[in-house]
């Protein structure tokens, strides 16, 4: 827990002086507890567990520190288009999107500066022997990894630094092979070579669904399955993870031991059990390599080979100590995981299992019975199932609304059935598909494996069509997600009734979500897109209804709302011409003026600082002239470029910017001042991201 905290602090701190001050007052607050350690006393448990969660902290923040400056590559600087020569890193084809996507080593123009970039080639364009290893040329058009394009929006830039990407982009042109490659070595010829096939025998996202489980390849999903999926809390079963690993082991476990069983002279020199559960152990290795070892099934197959480790030598296979060595193996490999949805939704799902099924009441409803018929048991195994299904969801819950702003009630009772589903039915049938397409007989299993995950794409659909079926909540803050966290540890963690302190933070945390409020305006990082919240009953007013979802869908989701935009052209409340948007914002007692700029051509100058006088807000995608001065914030270009996007809080005179929360990390690089000016006793044509100002005159 030390660890994590460590890793998480590196993140939430922006300055280095920061982290510095971090790592001097866990060194401290250790080294002093140890110190002092010798003396006899009733403290020394506590003075031992301040030493090791402070020294654990240390080691968090420097571990993912250390790795930031091994692997983080700065971004280009601009957009460019350019003709590249690079080798094939990594090729994965993503058929339900029309393209393959690439990951070339190559130099970056102008600097030959070695970089590594992401292209996204047409599938008509693309060359099939384009593989791993192979150099290829080809003109993309390259951008920078965009920042969040909000506060609290998906921060790519971050996970591009960690991944060691400088650019991203699209090839403009057809791929051109210099020198053929070595097909990225067998392991990645056997994963495209099982996704390749299962394609074939399965259309459409259900062969997408066989590829994802078999090999880890997920581009053959549909955008519609797959936001079914995640609307209804089965996007888990497409990742990857414990579910899969598990599957894969205990039945290798459980075949293994079956057919050494047969074997006389080995059953009777040597154990079975330990024999059977190294073969498993092998089998989830295999599994989570050909499965491109993300950290969710890095995560699982270590926890599953401790688990057969203490099966062998008949200790208890599901304890915190296992979650926690796993966890650590993680955070060892990929320190970066720690704030990400992935890792923290599946500790948290595991973590909610074993406390669950560690508590007294549980074990004494599941222990064995004199006298208990055979459906009363059953029963019991299905109460506990569903109790555990709810238990998973509430844990998750917290995740889901932190990371993405949405969360599903209905999640437990769709994972009830989906869950069985595909462990005991849809998985079995893949692997007897594949097996039985050796001798060219696996087709009638195809044809299973198809309706059963059919049968799982229904109960997403069904599931995500219910009402109530997805609940939007504006950002939730790091605050609130902390005093979550704090709540759940202390839960899982304790035993006896002391665990129940645990419910007060977690409570505190529920009930502060009620007094959420989405910010009155959003403004993208470029100018061009605003959400105004608070004035259409329900729906957000937007700047621009563009042809891309991706800014929709960003400025609903930190609004809180379900996806419906008004254009504010078409809004009675404001005046528009084809340069310039009016409208007026009553915000308690207070009425504010915003100016939006809906176009780049030039006006002017006089008429353009006279309409600026009369707003409190100036909202473009360019830059304005220094007469441009309205009575609080001038959110022009050059004001953007070193803030980044902004959420305000109209009648608090309160900004949220993106820069504040990026501060000096790599992979945040804001853009000096354009155009620098003294400051005045006047109206402020650009007030930095935090400022406050008085009522607007």
């Amino acid at each position: 827990m030390g660890f994590a905290a460590g890793i998480a602090l590196w993140f939430h701190l922006v300055q280095p002086e920061q982290w510095l001050a971090l790592l001097c007052l866990c060194a401290a607050l250790g080294l002093g507890a140890l110190a002092i350690l010798r003396s006899e006393g009733s403290l020394t448990y506590l003075r031992l567990a301040i030493a090791t969660m402070s020294l654990a902290t240390a080691a968090g923040c420097l571990t993912v520190w250390g790795k930031s400056e091994l692997v983080g590559t700065p971004a280009i600087a601009a957009p460019i288009a350019a003709t590249l020569t690079g080798r094939v890193i990594a090729r994965q084809e993503q058929p339900a999107e029309g393209r393959v996507r690439l990951i070339l080593a190559t130099r970056e123009p102008g600097t030959a500066r070695p970089i590594r970039v992401r292209i996204n080639v047409p599938l008509e364009a693309d060359r099939a022997d384009a593989i791993e290893g192979a150099v290829v040329r080809l003109r993309a058009r390259l951008m920078p990894p965009p920042a969040p394009m909000l506060p609290g929006s998906y921060n790519f830039a971050r996970a591009a630094w960690f991944q060691g990407l400088s650019a991203t982009g699209s090839a403009l042109g057809r791929l051109e092979i210099v020198t053929p490659g070595d097909a990225g070595g067998w392991l990645a010829r056997t994963q495209r070579s099982l996704s390749t096939h299962i394609h074939r025998q399965l259309e459409g996202s259900p062969g997408g669904i066989a590829a994802a489980f078999a090999s880890g390849d997920r581009g053959g999903i549909s955008k519609a399955d797959e936001d079914a999926m995640r609307d209804s809390g089965l996007t888990h079963l497409l990742s990857v993870s414990g579910l899969h690993v598990s599957a894969v082991i205990a039945a290798a476990y459980f075949l293994s031991m079956s057919l050494l069983a047969l074997w006389p002279w080995l059953a009777l020199r040597v154990r079975l059990p330990v024999l059977s559960a190294a073969v498993a152990a092998g089998a989830g290795i295999f599994y989570t390599l050909l499965t491109g070892a993300e950290v969710p099934t890095v995560r699982s197959c270590a926890g599953a080979i401790l688990v057969l480790l203490a099966l062998a030598i008949g200790r208890e296979p599901l304890s915190l100590r296992l979650l926690a060595v796993a966890a650590l193996l993680v955070m060892l490999l990929w320190p970066e995981a720690v704030v990400g949805p992935s890792f923290q939704m599946s500790f948290a799902s595991v973590l909610a299992i074993v406390a669950l099924h560690g508590a007294a009441p549980v074990r004494a409803y599941l222990a064995p019975r004199e006298h208990e018929s055979w459906w009363q048991r059953r029963w019991r195994g299905t109460v506990i199932l569903l109790v555990t299904g709810l238990v998973i969801e509430l844990a998750l819950m917290p995740v889901a609304l932190y990371h993405f702003h949405r969360a599903g009630i209905y999640g437990a009772l769709a994972n009830t059935i989906a869950i069985p589903l595909t462990t005991f039915l849809t998985m079995p049938l893949i692997g007897f598909a594949l097996l039985f397409d050796i001798v060219g007989a696996g087709a009638p299993v195809w044809w299973l494996a198809g309706k059963s995950i059919e049968a799982l794409l229904g109960i997403a659909h069904w599931t995500a069509a219910r009402p109530g079926a997805v609940n939007h909540m504006p950002a939730m803050g790091t605050g609130r997600f902390v005093l979550f966290l704090a709540g759940a540890l202390w839960l899982a963690l304790w035993r006896g009734r002391v665990r129940l302190i645990g419910l007060i933070p977690a409570g505190l945390a529920a009930f502060s979500l009620l007094l959420l409020r989405p910010p009155d305006l959003l403004i993208s990082s470029d100018g061009r897109h605003a959400g105004i919240t608070g004035e259409a009953e329900g729906k957000l007013l937007v700047l621009r209804e563009g042809r891309s979802s991706y800014a929709r869908d960003n400025l609903t989701e930190l609004a809180g709302m379900e996806g419906e935009t008004v254009a504010l052209a078409d809004w009675p409340g404001a005046k528009c011409n084809r340069d310039y948007c009016a409208i007026a914002v009553k915000r308690e007692s207070e009425t504010l003026h915003i100016l939006l700029a809906r176009g780049m051509d030039p006006v002017p100058e006089r008429a353009l600082a006279a309409a600026c006088e009369r707003s409190d807000i100036v909202i473009a995608a360019r830059w304005l002239p220094r007469s441009c001065r309205p009575r609080w914030i001038k959110a022009e270009r050059n004001m953007l470029e070193r803030t980044g996007g902004l959420a305000l809080y109209l009648h608090e005179r309160r900004v949220v910017s993106v820069a504040q929360s990026e501060g000096k990390h790599g992979w945040w690089t804001p853009k000096p001042d354009r155009f620098p000016r003294p400051v005045t006793s006047g109206p402020q044509s650009a007030q930095p991201a935090g400022s406050s100002r008085s009522t607007p005159q």
